[in-house]
């Protein structure tokens, strides 16, 4: 059976695979601790779970509208009104299974063969992949630890040629943790204004994930307004990873669009994931910020303890549940059986040695670091650091 080329654009993401070789490792009975993938270690909150068992003991088990029930696009534009000061209307959102398949939706549905995309380093592993996968173009606008990850209106302006059409980008970012401020993205929306082409993507997945106060979305100004798409869900403030549920909001004409491509793909997200997303908006909001104030103890604990480790250089995470350390001074070093030549090499001496699964940097586009995630227990991730300690200790 011969496959089609269009495959040989894509990988197999880096935290997918690090992943199952964690699950692996684990099931030969080595006491890995996985701090490689980007889910909450809590329970979805229990009123949601009670919203999901009613809504099956009301019969919501058939076939739900392509774009989602009414009432949870409603939720949604309420929710855009109540956290953000931004109106939608319900046509303009479009729910889909997951957030991923909201970005999928966007690419195919605006880029063509040849066209720009914009993406500042680093990033989360599928936004270049989908733009491969469209036969676009990815261009990357490399950022440093030493300026916050954070682009530039000058590098933004820089990299914008007549064949750009999307920048895409997330605040907060996976996988560096860094919350654009309002003035910052005002700087940003001021070059997009003069470039009413351009589709700006803003992943907001990590919305409530935020350790410096309000959030800040590039759709808050007026004048690039219609050229924004705000991609969110409830897999990371809500502790809904397996639920499946992600949404976008954008101007009319898109939104129909995404709805049709999803059409011939997956129809209308799960129907149960629906009834209890209205439950998650519109109910009790105190366990996703319990969740969060979880999440700024283990991050003040994980600045110490990378702090503590020589050769390890880190920047203070402002929102999500990563560390993402820059690494490059180990390069070139061995504790004798095994030589680090980059970042990848990092990561399976810190597998292998350390037992802790952790991503290349190079995945997410920037190869002098590794990504970490803090979602996970405290007791885990005290042993972690003792083992990532000890084992950075030993090259030399």
């Amino acid at each position: 059976m011969q496959l089609a080329k269009r495959l040989d654009r894509i990988v197999e993401p880096q935290t997918i695979r690090m992943a199952k070789l964690s699950r692996a490792l684990k099931a030969e009975g080595q006491n890995i601790i996985d701090l490689s993938i980007g889910e909450p270690d809590f329970f979805t909150p229990e009123y949601i779970d009670i919203a999901a068992t009613l809504a099956m003991e009301q019969g919501y088990t058939k076939y739900p509208p392509v774009a989602g029930f009414p009432e949870l696009r409603q939720a949604i534009c309420d929710k855009f009104l109540r956290d953000n000061n931004l109106s939608f209307l319900p046509e303009q959102i479009i729910i889909s299974t997951g957030a991923k398949q909201s970005l999928a939706n966007i690419v195919l549905s605006i880029i063509n063969p040849g066209d720009e995309v914009i993406i500042p380093t680093p990033y989360w592993v599928t936004y270049s992949a989908l733009v491969q996968l469209s036969e676009g173009e990815p261009v990357f606008v490399r950022t440093t630890i030493d300026k916050d990850f954070k682009i530039t209106p000058e590098q933004l302006e820089a990299a914008i040629t007549e064949k750009t059409r999307m920048f895409i980008f997330s605040s907060p970012c996976n996988p560096t943790g860094t919350v654009y401020s309002k003035s910052e993205l005002e700087a940003l929306a001021a070059v997009f204004e003069k470039h009413p082409d351009i589709a700006i993507v803003s992943d907001e997945i990590y919305e409530y994930i935020n350790y410096v106060g309000h959030h800040e979305s590039i759709a808050q100004f007026t004048a690039i307004k219609d050229q924004v798409i705000v991609v969110n869900g409830f897999s990371k403030g809500y502790a809904m990873t397996g639920w499946r549920l992600g949404y976008m909001a954008a101007p009319a004409a898109l939104a129909t669009a995404c709805e049709k491509f999803q059409s011939q793909f997956t129809s209308g997200a799960n129907s149960i994931s629906q009834r209890a997303a209205i439950t998650a908006l519109n109910g009790d909001q105190t366990p996703t910020r319990n969740m969060t104030e979880a999440f700024r103890s283990r991050l003040a604990f994980m600045i110490q303890a990378l702090g503590d480790m020589p050769g390890v250089k880190i920047h203070q995470p402002k929102g999500a549940f990563y560390m993402f350390p820059d690494i490059s001074s180990f390069f070139g070093k061995s504790d004798g059986t095994t030589i680090i030549n980059n970042d990848e090499d990092l990561s399976m001496y810190l597998l292998h040695t350390a037992k802790i699964t952790t991503v290349n940097g190079g995945a997410f586009g920037d190869d002098r670091c590794i990504r970490i995630s803090f979602a996970t227990g405290m007791e885990q991730l005290q042993e972690a650091m003792e083992r990532m300690k000890t084992a950075l200790a030993n090259l030399q």
